[in-house]
């Protein structure tokens, strides 16, 4: 679902938070379609913002899921490394906030809530709070 995007991001923020959630999204190995859902846009939007040299602008929820994703990213990459902090996504989990489903499908289906459980538990793993 799209809002009416507000402009308090800067066009630079903007630029800098879909380059990186599209790098991660590749490193991920998420369909278009995923990649969409994830950030809450359509398809069309997604397949626009990729691109370099995107004018357009994002809601404050797309802003947090971007965010959120990026510290789900950089908490993979400390507690698991690679290979698997790149395929953890994609991989079915019987943690206590997954229920067996991969954690990919359970971010899209929760939204933003999810975000925050899913950074809670793993910052929980890392041995933070």
């Amino acid at each position: 679902m799209e809002a009416v995007a507000r402009k308090s991001h800067s066009d630079e923020m903007v630029r800098v938070a879909l380059k990186a959630f599209g790098n991660i999204a590749a490193q991920w190995k998420l369909s278009v379609a995923e990649a969409a859902e994830l950030a809450d846009m359509s398809e069309s939007t997604w397949k626009r913002a990729r691109k370099p040299g995107y004018t357009g602008s994002v809601t404050k929820d797309q802003m947090l899921r971007i965010s959120a994703t990026v510290g789900i990213y950089k908490s993979l990459k400390l507690y698991f490394g690679d290979p698997i902090a790149d395929e953890w996504v994609r991989l079915p989990n019987q943690g206590p906030v997954f229920y067996g489903q991969r954690p990919i499908d359970t971010l899209i289906q929760d939204g933003l809530p999810q975000f925050l459980r899913v950074r809670n538990y793993l910052d929980a793993l890392r041995g933070g709070a």
